[in-house]
């Protein structure tokens, strides 16, 4: 096992470790407009988080999955209270693709979210995992995800090269969330659980693999997030080579556990949405003790959430959440 996810499970009965660094943002009192634009304040909030919540195995910086399409030039939207979510269609067609351009790392916010990690890294006496995005994912926002899975099978030569050009771009987005002194990165796939496992594979997992194979190593972790797996590409995401997958509610945690090898850490998935925001701590606690009895005998699970906590989570549902998992 990397010796990164190898620490998640150092001195713990069940390893806790929800994406979560919106509840830190409520805690200084600020926006989330704030925190996505501003890399002292999510970096504040990562470290007000972690004093609340010391029981996390790690710290998470926001799960953003704008900040790569914007930094493309993609037009963004910034809603109150949400992250911001990409617009329109920034590729029409092959020869935009063609004459593509890969953005250098001072473009859009992506400084003020590698200044987060900067700044919070040295003040937390935990890892420290930062966020990106896939290849598949912003392909599909970059050139729309309904007109990205055509050209798989119409133009299968301009999906390969807006792919490459994707990859190429996250790898060195990633390796200054290296740089920055993260200790690994959540990287946000979820497009690809609309894919067969053949074409996970293809047009997601051998992608993913080329950024696992040039960070991946005992000081720095790769978690592939699939919310949007549903249980039928599970096996081209442990193809990835990353150390550990993280999954949506949507699966069934049980079958995942009994496919996934031991060495690979499994991590999941309360509902962040319908349990963590509008269900009760009763709720909450139902949910916690139903994954940690399923889990029983599985040494390479750690607890989670299906995805990103939301903004304005009540403070008592992630209080349950931490309390049930250590009952």
């Amino acid at each position: 096992m990397n010796r990164v996810v190898e620490r998640l499970f150092k001195g713990c009965r069940m390893p806790v470790m929800p994406i979560m660094t919106h509840p830190g943002i409520d805690l200084l009192g600020r926006t989330v407009a704030d925190a996505v634009s501003g890399g002292r304040v999510h970096a504040d909030a990562i470290v007000a988080l972690r004093g609340k919540y010391p029981q996390n195995a790690a710290s998470t910086t926001i799960m953003d999955l704008s900040v790569e399409a914007q930094a493309f030039g993609a037009e963004i939207v910034f809603e109150e209270g949400s992250v911001p979510t990409v617009t329109g269609r920034l590729l029409t067609c092959g020869a935009d693709v063609e004459t593509l351009e890969i953005p250098s790392l001072e473009q859009g916010r992506l400084p003020e979210y590698l200044k987060a990690i900067r700044l919070a890294a040295p003040r937390l006496d935990c890892d420290l995992l930062g966020g990106c995005i896939g290849p598949f994912s912003l392909a599909g926002r970059l050139y729309d995800m309904t007109e990205l899975m055509m050209a798989m099978y119409i133009e299968p030569d301009t999906a390969h090269l807006l792919l490459q050009k994707c990859t190429d771009f996250i790898l060195s987005y990633v390796k200054a969330i290296k740089e920055a002194g993260a200790s690994g990165v959540i990287m946000a796939e979820p497009a690809s659980g609309l894919l067969s496992n053949d074409d996970c594979a293809q047009f997601s997992s051998a992608y993913v693999r080329q950024i696992v194979s040039a960070v991946q190593d005992d000081t720095f972790a790769v978690v592939l997030h699939n919310c949007g797996n549903q249980g039928q590409c599970t096996e081209a995401m442990v193809a990835s080579g990353a150390a550990a997958l993280h999954f949506g509610n949507a699966i069934d945690m049980a079958g995942v556990l009994s496919s996934v090898p031991r060495d690979i850490a499994v991590m999941g998935n309360v509902d962040p949405v319908g349990v963590m925001k509008f269900g009760t701590p009763q709720q909450v606690a139902e949910s916690v003790l139903a994954l940690k009895q399923l889990s029983a005998g599985h040494d390479n699970f750690v607890l989670s959430t299906g995805c990103d906590v939301p903004p304005a989570t009540p403070e008592a549902n992630i209080d349950a959440f931490y309390e049930s998992a250590n009952i």
